[in-house]
């Protein structure tokens, strides 16, 4: 299982790199396994400003559809429009070219309220 050392991760099986008031969000290995075989991404709120744990899209896999939920408070910049051809790239790659949305981070404090690589290790392990 990969579990990135310098990524923020919630308990909802999202992972997020953050680049000075920006960060890149997607889901864990650990969450990709679980869906298995991902057919489709969609995200309809790029330029939209969210709240933590609003639904910002959802990711349809062969056996279910799942919410994907903003882990931070953000304004949705960027989505990664690679996934509309190729939406297995979250499968192959999820903390590189699996990336799924791009946000502006709009209240910073919340990033101490993620868990970092060991407390999430521990969360998937039970």
């Amino acid at each position: 299982m990969n579990i990135p050392e310098e990524l923020k991760y919630t308990k909802d099986h999202e992972w997020l790199k953050i680049e000075g008031d920006e960060a890149f969000v997607g889901i864990t290995d650990f969450a990709q396994k679980e869906l298995g075989d991902i057919v489709f991404v969609e995200v309809e709120t790029v330029d939209e400003t969210l709240d933590k744990e609003e639904v910002f899209g959802t990711i349809e896999a062969v056996k279910t559809v799942s919410d994907l939920l903003l882990p931070i408070d953000g304004e949705i910049v960027e989505f990664n429009e690679k996934l509309e051809d190729t939406p297995e790239l979250i499968n192959n790659d999820p903390y590189g070219d699996g990336w799924i949305i791009k946000i502006k981070i709009t209240n910073p404090g919340q990033v101490d309220d993620l868990l970092n690589a060991p407390d999430y290790k521990a969360l998937i392990e039970g």
